[in-house]
């Protein structure tokens, strides 16, 4: 998947380190880690999810590698009336709305573009419907998660026990409302989110269809998709997903669309 790289980030020095949002990214693209596992993994970096004061939600996810098929990337939306859609750049049935889909409405679109305007700015721009400008910062409590991210070993990523405790240990900390790393998506897969190390959105300004969304802040309530619940406040994110392997028998296939069309 190209990507477009700037400041540091050109320089052969900033490869050899992730410390700052546009490192990291560049180096999840270029050498891209899967965890272990039979089951159904991913990895990448994006946003976790980011609220606006008046009730829209955005989040970013760029899978970089898939154990289930090529790297992929999607934007979803929530509307304030509170319903989901999902852009993916992929065959949906091999990208988020495999896990999502009885609670989002999807499409596939031909691109989502991203460029870094320096090493903790990124823009996301969806040719015709989307542009999403995004600046990240690092603070204490950032800084710790992302310590105790990058030191887990891989048995512990896999640690039900371990990562059910690190997500409600996480909100105080990050101010972020609910948080689990364990739980059970819409399509009825179980699911372990490792974020590995994690960034602050210290300012966004998003435009959907035309539509300015306004200045963020946190929803009136917060909002989930399944038990993966969205942060209140925004984040930065690169790290590792895993999911059930599907199977018929027991989960949802896609195609089961939400009610709501897009937004």
């Amino acid at each position: 998947m190209p990507h477009a790289m700037t400041g540091a980030a050109r320089q052969g020095g900033s490869m050899t380190t992730t410390s700052t949002p546009e490192a990291a990214a560049v180096d999840v693209t270029d050498r891209p880690r899967l965890p272990e596992g039979d089951d159904e993994r991913f990895t990448g970096f994006g946003v976790l999810g980011l609220a606006f004061r008046g009730g829209d939600y955005l989040a970013l996810r760029v899978m970089t590698a898939t154990s289930i098929g090529p790297g992929y990337r999607a934007v979803w939306h929530r509307t304030p009336a509170g319903s989901w859609h999902m852009f993916t750049t992929t065959d949906p049935a091999h990208s988020c709305p495999r896990y999502f889909s009885s609670e989002a409405s999807y499409e596939r679109v031909a691109a989502i573009d991203l460029r870094w305007r320096d090493a903790a700015r990124l823009e996301v721009r969806i040719p015709g419907v989307l542009t999403w400008a995004i600046a990240m910062q690092a603070t204490p409590a950032t800084q710790a998660m992302s310590a105790l991210g990058t030191a887990l070993p891989s048995a512990a990523r896999r640690s039900v026990p371990l990562l059910a405790a690190m997500g409600p240990m996480s909100r105080p900390m990050l101010r972020i409302g609910r948080m689990r790393m364990v739980g059970v998506a819409p399509n009825r897969q179980r699911f372990l989110v490792v974020p590995t190390r994690v960034w602050r959105i210290s300012g966004s300004s998003a435009a959907l269809r035309g539509t300015d969304l306004g200045p963020i802040g946190g929803l009136d309530r917060q909002t989930r998709l399944g038990s993966f619940w969205m942060p209140q406040r925004g984040l930065f994110y690169v790290g590792d997903a895993r999911f059930s392997t599907f199977d018929p028998a027991r989960h949802a296939p896609v195609g089961d669309l939400a009610s709501d069309p897009r937004p």
